[in-house]
């Protein structure tokens, strides 16, 4: 019963994190109407900014956020600007083309990674990163636990942005229905282009959350990619609060993978709950989510 309750815990607070990975990808997808293949590298980006900025100037992981969103929004907003959105303005362009972009997109800054800091592995090692707390016989990581506060505070902020704000409510209604929302004076262009920067930079902070407890090398952005979209489609398409069940069964999934069967299989466990679902569940958690 401890080593289920251990991994279950454990599962819950990297499930967090990838709640967050799956909510920008939700966005993203909800709004530009696309896959955004490049999702994991853009996370890549944010691990490495966070690295330098550990590597070179001292600065907390944790607190790189603050650097690492900002940076990373607005150069999201450039790829968005000027490589996504012309594609998507243009209606002769299939939506394939779009998403072939994302691949290229993602396939440079993979090799401009790896061209700037090589194919090294790279981590973290703060303080508090072998650090953990105790509940009983149960023990929480450290720096997963921070992480999975800020990822609560992270995600409530969003869910304020969206259903309190002017934005919020403009990102909804182009989400829901463009053509609809241009009539009622919404530049949808101008909000599809912020989207995407704002599902990066949640993206972002997911990169800078996980690099404590997390290897980073050139290949990890892939990795990330599908995670993001098995979450978003465990979630069902288009679903916010369908995208935190996604990422915590993910998590646990992935985590129970590790701990019954083989830590070898840790992934694989994800990809097997993922095809379950598209099997019996082709709608995703949405429809037991309510939203």
């Amino acid at each position: 019963m401890d080593i289920f309750l251990q991994s279950l815990v454990s599962g819950l607070l990297i499930g967090g994190l990838y709640a967050i990975i799956g909510i920008g990808m939700t966005l993203i997808m909800g709004v530009l109407k696309i896959i955004n293949l490049a999702h994991g590298q853009i996370l890549m980006v944010a691990m490495y900014i966070t690295w330098v900025l550990w590597n070179f100037l001292g600065i907390d992981p944790y607190l790189s956020i603050f650097i690492t969103i900002p940076l990373v929004f607005v150069f999201a907003e450039g790829l968005s600007k000027y490589l996504l959105h012309p594609l998507i303005e243009k209606d002769s362009i299939l939506p394939e083309n779009q998403v072939l972009m994302t691949v290229g997109i993602g396939m440079v800054l993979v090799e401009l990674a790896r061209s700037i800091f090589t194919s090294d592995y790279r981590s973290i090692q703060t303080s508090y990163t072998e650090k953990s707390l105790y509940i009983g016989k149960i023990s929480l990581s450290f720096p997963l636990v921070i992480a999975f506060i800020i990822a609560i505070f992270l995600t409530i902020g969003l869910f304020y942005l969206l259903s309190k704000t002017d934005l919020g409510r403009s990102i909804r209604a182009t989400s829901q229905d463009k053509f609809s929302a241009t009539l009622m004076g919404i530049s949808a262009g101008k909000i599809t282009i912020l989207t995407y920067g704002l599902g990066s930079a949640l993206d972002a902070a997911a990169g800078s959350l996980l690099l404590p407890v997390y290897y980073l090398y050139p290949d990890v952005g892939p990795l990330f990619t599908v995670k993001a979209f098995v979450i978003t489609i465990l979630g069902g398409l288009g679903s916010t609060v369908g995208a935190i069940a996604g990422g915590l069964v993910l998590g646990i999934a992935e985590t129970f993978g590790a701990t019954y069967i083989s830590s070898g299989y840790r992934d694989a466990t994800g990809l097997v709950i993922f095809l379950i679902v598209l099997v019996f569940f082709p709608g995703g958690l949405k429809r037991f989510t309510k939203v």
